[in-house]
């Protein structure tokens, strides 16, 4: 390559691939801060379009270019200029004897102009060719944009770097390519805040996936490949517009939080607490969300439960098998939850329960087993029982109250068994009783209905 194009590398590079027997290659040094920068160079569509908007000229240029020779040294320039304007307002020469004297510093300084005008247009060219390369690349994904840091990561990995970790949040991202997928020792991904509207199903092939972050993006869906992510052990897709959740994602066994909170979801996966059976934080807030599954039930490993600002309209029955659950956030359902199961009262350990803002007018009667509760909300709703002065001081106090109450329920139980145990007695021994009593009465030589005793019968005494 003629020494003068290194200032130049896209275009030196450009010229090689389009004549190869006229024009060197870049070094390798230059090659590789290309590689760098332009991570789609070889790419045929791109290289392709470099090519073409090469002008016909530039063969022209560069011979002109190359004949005039080292440029003059910038000190020398500089001289020659001093000199020129010297010689120019000394009034003892003539305008013939200025001439000659200025002309070696003329060539000088023409030669640097000539130079700098050449320079200039190959600059021009560069950076034409920076713009032709930019719009190349967008055109490779229908009008969206391909990050070149993404490309330059995917390039790394692809050269046998080890990428454990990549963090390309606030990138404005649009697109992803497929190649992403292909970097299996890939850990953590970050990609929030940026402008995606979808995955590529490639996705599935970061097999030591743990953390992926797709907060705050544009994502309507996201692809049933990721069910195959089975170390993945943190997904957050908050933030994002997804009417849904793929069924697959019952198979990221892995997962210990998942955090889908303000999307528009209206249903969960019929078949999520049967797989996430490690799951420990799920938020869902903010959602359209009108009822869960019952298999949501079986994870049995939930600690953390925030599902405020949704539609809820009940609990399963199954609820209380939950017992691990600690937090649980059911507040502004507003009108849509009205009543809590009496199972609610098996979550053994729960220690906060947000109900505000809701219609709950009545809780269970067996509330009071929820022995370590020490946060209730029940703000903004129109209970009846327990009284509202007694829900405002403190969880305690509600479920002492809802204790005393069972107990008061308990007794008063027993005490209609019993009276209903003698009156079934009562009935069904009644004509017995009536019988006893005659006998009893001619026994003793009384009456039945209490008349005046008879003397006794000796003889009937004797033959008893």
């Amino acid at each position: 390559m003629d020494h003068d194009l290194e200032i130049f590398p896209l275009l030196s590079y450009v010229l090689h691939h389009s004549d190869p027997a006229s024009h060197a290659p870049p070094s390798l040094a230059i090659q590789q801060s290309l590689a760098n920068r332009y991570p789609l160079l070889t790419n045929p569509h791109v290289i392709s379009s470099l090519i073409e908007s090469i002008p016909s000229t530039i063969t022209q240029t560069l011979y002109v270019f190359g004949s005039l020779g080292p440029r003059p040294d910038p000190l020398a320039v500089s001289s020659a200029r001093s000199k020129i304007a010297e010689i120019r307002e000394n009034d003892s020469l003539s305008p013939e004897d200025a001439a000659k004297e200025e002309q070696v510093y003329v060539t000088v300084v023409r030669l640097e102009e000539v130079h700098e005008g050449y320079e200039k247009q190959l600059r021009d060219l560069e950076e034409e060719l920076c713009r032709v390369y930019a719009s190349a690349v967008e055109s490779l994904s229908g009008g969206d944009e391909v990050n070149e840091e993404v490309l330059a990561v995917i390039k790394e990995a692809e050269d046998g770097g080890v990428v454990e970790r990549i963090d390309l949040s606030d990138r404005e991202l649009k697109l992803l390519p497929d190649a992403l997928g292909k970097i299996v020792g890939l850990v953590s991904l970050n990609l929030s805040r940026n402008n995606l509207k979808f995955l590529p199903d490639t996705i599935s092939g970061l097999e030591k996936l743990e953390e992926l972050d797709l907060s705050s993006n544009r994502l309507v869906s996201l692809p049933d490949s990721i069910g195959l992510l089975l170390n993945m052990r943190i997904l957050n897709v908050t933030g994002n517009k997804l009417t849904s959740l793929p069924e697959s994602i019952a198979q990221c066994r892995s997962l210990v939080e998942l955090d889908a909170s303000f999307n528009n979801l209206t249903s969960l996966p019929a078949n999520i607490g049967y797989g996430l059976l490690n799951l420990e934080r799920l938020s869902i807030q903010l959602n359209k969300i009108r009822f869960f599954p019952n298999s949501m039930c079986e994870m049995r490993s939930l600690r953390y439960l925030d599902a405020h600002m949704n539609e809820i309209h009940g609990l399963p029955i199954a609820i209380g098998r939950l017992t691990s659950l600690e937090v649980m956030n059911l507040s502004s359902n507003f009108s849509d939850l009205t009543e809590l199961p009496d199972t609610i009262s098996d979550l053994v350990n729960l220690r906060e329960l947000d109900l505000s803002n809701n219609q709950i007018r009545v809780l269970p009667d067996s509330f009071f087993r929820l022995e370590k509760l020490e946060k209730l909300n029940l703000d903004q709703n129109p209970l009846e029982f327990p009284p509202q002065e007694m829900v405002n001081q403190s969880a305690e106090t509600v479920r002492e109250f809802m204790r005393k109450r069972w107990e008061e329920m308990v007794e008063e139980e027993q005490l209609r068994s019993v009276i209903e145990a003698e009156k079934q007695q009562g009935g069904a021994t009644g004509w017995l009783s009536w019988g006893s009593s005659i006998v009893t009465s001619l026994f003793s030589g009384g009456t039945h209905g209490g008349a005046a005793k008879k003397p006794k019968d000796s003889f009937l005494n004797e033959q008893l």
